[in-house]
């Protein structure tokens, strides 16, 4: 596993990288899907893009058929790309940055774990009134533990 320092640094390239991928609408599939779509435009008919890799023209429809009910393979699509001279690209495009996904984790944690003292603090007649502060430095060192994933009560 990387070391915290090195986790939070590739964070911070990653976010730096993929922001400049957003907005994600525009990547949005055509309606007839990426091979229909580019085939078409190439003027290429299934049966000229079957011969091209080496398969059937019905093969080619199943992967159009495929692609749009999201049952398609990585590498068909990239058989199919490399055949129209195209490059495939793959990419998980976070909907808000990889440190404020970070940040929200760890403070459903923090709160998961305030809610427990509560209750425990209740039972015993010791509530109190006024919610905790959320200190930066809990909710870093929560990051920094390494189990910010794997607490079985944090999941969304």
């Amino acid at each position: 596993m990387a070391t915290r320092a090195g986790t939070r640094q590739a964070r911070q390239v990653l976010d730096r990288r993929l922001v400049a991928l957003k907005p994600v609408e525009k990547y949005a599939p055509p309606r007839s899907g990426w091979i229909r779509a580019v085939r078409d435009a190439l003027g290429m008919t299934a049966a000229d893009l079957a011969a091209r890799m080496g398969i059937s023209g019905a093969a080619i429809r199943s992967y159009e058929d495929k692609e749009m009910s999201g049952g398609i393979r990585l590498s068909s699509l990239q058989r199919a790309a490399d055949a129209m001279d195209c490059t495939l690209v793959y990419a998980f495009i976070p909907r808000s940055s990889l440190e404020q996904i970070v940040q929200r984790q760890a403070q459903t944690v923090l709160d998961q774990q305030m809610k427990r003292v509560r209750q425990t603090m209740a039972l015993e007649a010791q509530e109190i009134d006024a919610p905790p502060s959320t200190s930066e430095s809990e909710l870093q060192a929560i990051i920094d533990s390494g189990r910010l994933w794997s607490r079985l009560d944090a999941k969304k």
